[in-house]
């Protein structure tokens, strides 16, 4: 993968000053691409409809995706998030941006919680900054749609979440957050011995980060929860819980049958692309 040098001046990512090798794409490619911050780099996707497409002005999507199961191999978890990204541009005419964070696929740096939360929000700053983007809105699988419910709580300008088989917290990875790092190094998201330096504050993490403090916050703004009856990861109860968190001003659609990995599930793609449909009429 390409690398840029960072800009001694700014924690931005580049996209009016593209990195070397150009590697930020202008806004008529698709494809892979890095973003290039100071001391990181994240690995991103870009997809966008095709050009007979009707012009203008579009909406942009940021998909998160979830903490990883298996032990990664160079295509993961990108790979499955591009496919994904291509066929919702193709469908919605959206401009849709995936980034593998920290940790994970080719991205540089180390697993924490705050770690992931700050490449979301990096990933969003792109897109907004994106010429012919009008409106970024988040989607997010696990602690990916999590982790987007907790950014639009905190930043008005995104203007509204889908989140599947999202945690109401993370309280319990907290209370064994060293067999937690134990499993992250097995997945290889963690990457250095010696990281994280200071185990409670990567644990504070994950006690402090918490989609169920910050749901309230978003309505108005659109939120779809959807979950799995019979998720073996993640209880339906913490949909529910994050439902009545926002005093029920959510559209909470429960599958049955399916379990945690709904990115799999059509029946979870079809809410999504319905529910992108409905923005913006």
């Amino acid at each position: 993968m390409p690398n840029g040098a960072p800009r001694p001046s700014s924690d931005k990512p580049s996209v009016t000053e593209p990195p070397a090798r150009g590697s930020v794409p202008r806004p008529d490619n698709s494809g892979p691409f890095p973003i290039v911050l100071p001391g990181r780099t994240l690995a991103a996707y870009l997809a966008r409809p095709a050009p007979s497409a009707a012009g203008g002005a579009r909406h942009g999507l940021v998909i998160c995706h979830g903490f990883p199961t298996d032990p990664l191999v160079p295509d993961t978890p990108h790979r499955g998030y591009q496919q994904l990204a291509d066929r919702l541009a193709a469908d919605t005419g959206w401009v849709v941006l995936t980034v593998s964070f920290r940790g994970t696929a080719e991205s540089t740096g180390n697993f924490s919680l705050g770690g992931w939360l700050a490449d979301l929000k990096e990933a969003a700053e792109f897109l907004i900054a994106m010429p012919g983007v009008d409106g970024v809105w988040l989607c997010g699988f696990a602690a990916g749609g999590a982790l987007a419910i907790c950014a639009a709580g905190e930043d008005n300008r995104l203007r509204g979440v889908a989140a599947f088989a999202a945690p109401a917290d993370f309280a319990d990875r907290a209370n064994d957050a060293r067999r937690f790092v134990a499993q992250a190094r097995a997945v290889g998201v963690i990457r250095d011995p010696d990281f994280p330096p200071d185990l409670e504050a990567w644990a504070r993490d994950l006690r402090e980060i918490r989609p169920l403090n910050l749901i309230g916050k978003i309505p108005p703004r659109p939120v779809l929860l959807v979950h799995g009856a019979n998720d073996e990861v993640v209880p339906v109860l913490d949909a529910r819980a994050l439902a009545d968190a926002a005093l029920a001003q959510v559209e909470l659609r429960v599958l049955p049958g399916a379990g945690h990995r709904l990115r799999n599930d059509p029946r979870a793609i079809a809410l999504l692309i319905g529910w992108m449909d409905r923005q913006g009429l």
